[in-house]
């Protein structure tokens, strides 16, 4: 158990720097001050490092998503004192990066190859297109979720 965590270390710092970078670029689109940039890429950090850990202990993509967001969250909300009033900014920012592109550009593209099909013999190009939007919704769902329950359950305490 320890050797597969300690062989997994540079794949999760891996997935963690990407998402830093990622969510400190959302953050700037989203147009966050400097000090804030960094907070953005802690939480993306922690987000794509926590679904990274919860897949490769046997969590589907949906689940390690779900889990990913509401600890991104939870700890964004637990450190308002040192985030601000921005940490519900700063939590979305780092669940950002956890969008599943690769499935919407999926979906579209099958979409687009069935409009385009004059054959008619094309079931399992739409099935598998409806299976990649499905689980597009899922995922963004599961960030949602993830960030609206923590920020429902803990708001009555100020910290």
């Amino acid at each position: 158990m320890i050797d597969d965590l300690i062989s997994m270390l540079p794949y999760l710092a891996h997935q963690a720097a990407f998402g830093a970078v990622a969510a400190a670029g959302f953050g700037v689109l989203f147009n966050f001050g400097g000090r804030a940039l960094f907070w953005c890429a802690v939480a993306g950090a922690l987000a794509l490092g926590i679904r990274t850990l919860s897949q490769k202990t046997g969590a589907s993509l949906e689940a390690a998503t779900f889990l990913a967001a509401i600890g991104t969250s939870c700890i964004a909300i637990l450190s308002r004192r040192w985030l601000g009033v921005a940490c519900h900014a700063i939590a979305l920012a780092g669940c950002i990066p956890m969008v599943p592109g690769a499935f919407f550009g999926q979906a579209l593209l099958g979409y687009m190859a069935v409009a385009a099909d004059t054959s008619g013999q094309s079931v399992a190009q739409l099935v598998a297109s409806a299976q990649a939007f499905i689980r597009v919704i899922s995922i963004v769902g599961a960030i949602g979720a993830g960030l609206a329950i923590p920020a429902y359950l803990l708001r009555s305490r100020q910290f």
